[in-house]
């Protein structure tokens, strides 16, 4: 079986603080201690593009990367380095696939979520992520002006959550939707952009609500929940359930151990 010791991360990551809670040891990103690492360990398991960079550089174990993002690949010899990719959605595997990644090479391990406590809450949430250029956040405010509701907005969803009637969440790329899960786990129903992998998350009326990056299709949706209450905690509760099968911490790991199992076989 493989050891699964070490992180190696920037300082102030947050996987580098989770792994030091959990006693694992941590060491600075960099080119000869990786080298060194790689040589000792079965695997190299790269969560973002530099850490990607650094994997295909230095060789050794086999180099696994998480693929999250929904833009086009960029260097294609970095791409041929990999043994293996974990997309986090179809839409991403697709992006991979026409980046020139075969097809075998590429498994999909959607995110995991906790499975929050049901939310009663009476508000209209949305993130206050105005610092990314790719989130939505002045859509979601002028359609809830446009709606005739306050959208309080949060830079902590699992602390609001419990606030929450509905959850907008607008974005221009997206390659799964992960906050859109954790409201789902609470129950809360989604009111989400029709771009990317969250179409695989968010199911039309069926698990939420999807539409158009505007800001008078977006108001139409949040009038449609709150005037329509029924219909709602039908979604929410939809959205939990959906999420309690598909979506979970504990099955986005055995996945991933699948996959590892698969490399090192």
């Amino acid at each position: 079986m493989p050891r699964f010791s070490w992180v190696i991360g920037e300082a102030g990551a947050p996987l580098a603080g989770a792994a030091r809670e959990r006693g694992w040891r941590v060491e600075p990103l960099g080119l000869a201690r990786a080298a060194l690492l790689a040589r000792r360990h079965d695997l190299i398991h790269a969560h973002d593009a530099r850490s990607h960079t650094l994997g295909a550089v230095v060789g050794g174990a086999p180099l696994v990367v998480a693929r999250r993002v929904a833009f086009p690949v960029g260097s294609r010899w970095k791409y041929t380095r990999a043994r293996h990719y974990l997309a986090v959605s179809e839409f991403v595997k697709r992006v991979l696939m026409a980046g020139g990644v075969p097809e075998g090479k590429i498994s999909v391990v959607y995110d995991g979520v906790p499975v929050l406590e049901p939310s009663a809450g009476t508000h209209v949430l949305a993130l206050a992520n105005f610092d990314d250029a790719q989130k939505g956040a002045p859509v979601a405010m002028e359609a809830a002006r446009l709606a005739g509701v306050e959208l309080l907005l949060t830079r902590n969803l699992e602390r609001d959550l419990p606030q929450a009637a509905s959850f907008v969440y607008i974005t221009h790329a997206e390659g799964l939707g992960s906050a859109a899960l954790l409201a789902m786990s609470a129950g809360v129903p989604v009111i989400a952009s029709r771009v990317g992998g969250l179409p695989e998350v968010v199911r039309d009326r069926e698990t939420g609500l999807l539409v158009e990056n505007a800001p008078a299709a977006v108001a139409g949706a949040i009038l449609e929940l709150a005037g329509d209450p029924e219909f709602a905690r039908r979604l929410g509760q939809a959205a939990r359930r959906w999420v309690i099968e598909n979506f979970t911490v504990d099955q986005m790991v055995r996945r991933t151990m699948e996959v590892y199992r698969k490399v090192l076989s």
